[in-house]
């Protein structure tokens, strides 16, 4: 046998491995590493996560890395040295130029360590103990606003100067990607003193100041040197929004701007930067009245103001980024009409104004003028001047409208098909209880039962009638009717703010306590002129920066109310302004609609008027010029009461007729619920040759002489003669006895006489004579001399004698 091994043999000691079946080996793997199957196949491992972080981790801090050296910190940006802003009337005349920087720097070392500690307690707390950034404030910031409560940037004082110096307002993620590096490189660069120096001189705090010094200035007069804690707890608050905290411009504002002055000085003593003590004895510092640069005199500055309002109140732009620069801003307005209704105001008012009268020194104008069809404001009277009185009276939202407010209780009423108490419908010719001092029924809450205006009672009357005297019983009674909730309601429909203070729902409502602006009255009487459509008013028509032109807010036009509720509220509007309280709206020698309105105390008076094509409010207002309280008008131009049918419905004809000088005469094309009816219109009667109309019972040339204040005599209906016009009025004046037959009409006055078939004698202490089916009604004895009527009624006419209720 061969020594050689043979195949397939194998040494006795030798050991051989098994081959191990598939099964075996799989059951095998199985003990040590378990197949993922199901829903276990998509969670992520433990490598796999740790991987994923370590990757997340190295691609963050090279994204920092990178991020950081390639940042640089840029030079000063254009808003460090902000451009102006200019305004331009619709046809591109300029108006004004506003915006120039008013900045002057300072040292840390200037500004008192309190007012330092005041700012790092309103912006930043943490300033000089944390770093540039805080990613924790950031995160917080921006979940805030993500969820809705507000806009928050989470930004430390270091970012909010690197955006104010280097970069800009915008909010946009490449800015705050940009504002984080060059925070953390400037906080390594620069010491926390410079950054806070220099975020104090380029902060922006209202009124064009820009910087602590400047502010210091322009809210108390005086050098940032000398400013206290309190003053500067104040600026400091402003830091946040300066138009929402400065008390001065807008009084409204003063609750909020103490609730943040609070939070400022809390801060300080929770911070050990103030002790209790001393934060206790600290009242509010009331910043001083702003002062305009004089290149905002006249009527610029305020339509700067009304202008910046309107673009921040939508949020078109916002104040900070508005205050840098560099916008050109296209209003609406017409320098024609703006030039007219300045000229109307001076010509009816300040030409008119005594300086050894006290009352005189009180007087305020304010005034919008609006297209209807678009809603366009075409022109705004201010005030006397912005450089001296800095306040808009158009834009203001402090004064009583009174009765201007009584024509949107009727367009309610019209609007829900309303009736009275006894289930009759409420149109034009309704007959109300006109008596002064009704209580109003129907009315749940607390008795109310307003007077008249000077206590006249005017017993049975037509909502018509009532409207052209503005008796305040029968619109009290209305509005109960009505239902004070929809006339709030309405109201609002046609363009007043639901945030106008005192618009309750309360028979109250109806004589006008809310206290909207002029600007907000004209857009609603925009929208009765408009046949009940309503757009927001539009005060600019463009807004470019660099060439790039920013998106306004649409322009639309709604259904509010129907045609025939405003249509209707016309039609009665334009009796108040052929024979009732606004006839010296006729001087504008235009189809007209208006409704005259005072405040309680005599303290504004209003007047409300249209014609088809404008729209234009005017109120006299009374403010001491040195504590801006409120004040009656009494004596003011030389008359013993300021009232809606005098200055402001005369300034309103003045600018009227020059506004529309040179269109088409358009009458009013009116769809109404019912006819108005004029019982007073009859055939005209001969001027007389001194007649007028009406009469004033102290002009002098009047043919009777001088009479007792208080009476007038209209005669001839639509007559401005001295003939009584057959089927017209004759009255208020006292003649004692008319004693002629009044077919179908009324006879009243102390001692009414005479047949009157079907009609009524509303008489004073005795009325005698042949009443065939009619009522004889005791009233009041008029008394006091008077001017006879001359001419005999006609059927249908009417004779009145009674006291001339003052216009409201």
């Amino acid at each position: 046998m061969s020594d050689e091994p043979q195949l397939g043999w194998t040494p006795r000691d030798a050991t051989v491995p098994t081959p191990e079946a598939p099964a075996q080996k799989a059951a095998k793997d199985g003990k040590s590493r378990r197949a993922r199957t199901g829903w276990r196949r998509v969670i992520p491992t433990w490598r796999m996560t740790l991987g994923a972080l370590l990757l997340g981790a190295l691609l963050l801090i090279g994204g920092l890395l990178a991020g950081y050296l390639l940042v640089d910190i840029p030079p000063a940006n254009a808003s460090a040295v902000a451009q102006s802003n200019v305004y331009l009337y619709k046809d591109g005349t300029p108006i004004a130029r506003d915006g120039e920087i008013n900045r002057e720097n300072v040292s840390l070392s200037q500004v008192p360590l309190g007012v330092q500690r005041a700012v790092l307690a309103a912006e930043d707390r943490d300033f000089y103990s944390k770093p540039a950034i805080d990613p924790q404030a950031m995160l917080r910031g921006a979940w805030n606003t993500v969820t809705g409560k507000g806009k928050q940037s989470g930004s430390t004082i270091t970012q909010q100067y690197v955006k104010n110096y280097y970069l800009g307002q915008e909010q946009t993620v490449t800015r705050k990607v940009k504002e984080f590096f060059i925070a953390v490189k400037l906080g390594r660069e620069a010491s926390k003193s410079e950054i806070l120096q220099g975020y104090l001189n380029t902060s922006y705090f209202g009124r064009n100041a820009y910087g602590i010094q400047a502010a210091a200035q322009a809210y108390y007069g005086k050098d940032v040197t000398d400013l206290d804690t309190a003053e500067g707890a104040y600026l400091a608050s402003l830091l946040k929004a300066p138009s929402a905290y400065d008390v001065a411009t807008h009084p409204g504002n003063r609750r909020a701007a103490q609730s943040r002055w609070n939070y400022v000085l809390d801060g300080m003593v929770k911070e050990k930067w103030l002790t209790p003590g001393a934060r206790t004895a600290m009242d509010f510092p009331a910043p001083q009245r702003a002062r305009a640069a004089d290149g905002l005199s006249g009527q610029r500055g305020y339509i700067v103001q009304a202008v910046e309002q309107y673009l921040t109140g939508l949020g078109v732009i916002d104040e900070n980024t508005l205050a840098t620069g560099g916008y050109r801003i296209t209003t609406t307005l017409e320098p024609g009409k703006q030039d007219a209704f300045t000229d109307a105001v001076d010509e009816q008012v300040t030409s008119r104004l005594d300086p050894a009268r006290e009352a005189d020194r009180n007087v305020r104008v304010g005034g919008v003028s609006i297209d209807p069809a678009t809603g366009k404001v075409l022109a705004m009277y201010g005030g006397v001047d912005y450089t001296k009185q800095f306040v808009n009276n158009a834009t203001r939202r402090d004064y009583q409208v009174g009765s201007a407010f009584k024509p949107f209780v009727f367009t309610a009423a019209v609007q829900h098909g309303s009736t009275t108490q006894d289930g009759r419908p409420i149109t034009p010719n309704t007959v109300y209880d006109g008596t002064t001092e009704r209580s109003v029924q129907g009315w749940t809450g607390a008795p109310y039962a307003p007077a008249n205006e000077d206590d006249v009672s005017y017993g049975p009357i037509t909502v018509s009638r009532a409207t052209d005297e503005s008796v305040n019983a029968v619109y009290a009674q209305m509005a109960v009717d009505v239902g004070p909730a929809k006339v709030r309601k309405t109201a609002i429909a046609l363009g007043l703010p639901g945030s106008t203070p005192d618009l309750t729902a309360s028979p109250s409502i109806a004589l006008g306590p809310a206290t909207a602006s002029v600007l907000d009255m004209a857009q609603a009487y925009a929208t009765l002129a408009n046949h009940g459509r309503h757009g927001t008013y539009t005060l600019v028509e463009q807004v470019t920066k660099n060439g790039t032109e920013l998106a306004l807010p649409a322009k639309k036009m709604r259904r509010v109310v129907s045609r025939e509720a405003a249509d209707t509220t016309t039609a009665i509007l334009r009796s108040v302004v052929d024979g009732g309280t606004g006839t010296a709206a006729r001087a504008a020698g235009r189809p007209a609609a208006g409704k005259t309105g005072t405040a309680e105390e005599d303290r504004a008076a209003w007047f409300a008027g249209y014609t088809p094509d404008l729209v234009t409010v005017v109120a006299v207002m009374g403010q001491n010029p040195d504590t801006g309280a409120q004040t009656p008008l009494y004596g003011a131009l030389g008359r013993s009461r300021v009232n809606g049918g005098g200055a402001p419905a005369e300034i309103w004809a003045r600018y009227t007729a020059a506004a529309l000088e040179g269109s088409p005469v358009r009458d009013f094309e009116l769809e109404v619920v019912e006819d108005v009816e004029d019982v007073e219109d009859g055939e005209d009667g001969e001027d007389g040759e001194e007649g007028r109309f009406p009469f004033d019972p102290r002009d002098p040339r009047d043919p009777a002489g001088p009479r007792d204040p208080g009476w007038t005599g209209r005669t001839g209906g639509r007559s401005e003669g001295g003939s009584w016009a057959p089927g017209g009025q004759a009255g208020p004046g006292p003649f004692p006895t008319p004693s002629s037959p009044v077919t179908g009409g009324t006879d009243s006055g102390p001692t009414a006489s005479g047949p009157v078939p079907g009609g009524t004698v509303t008489a004073g202490p005795t009325a005698s004579g042949s009443v065939p089916g009619g009522t004889v009604t005791p009233g009041p004895t008029a008394s006091g001399p008077g001017v006879a009527p001359s001419g005999t009624p006609g059927p249908g006419g009417t004779t009145e004698i009674r006291p001339t209720p003052a216009p409201q």
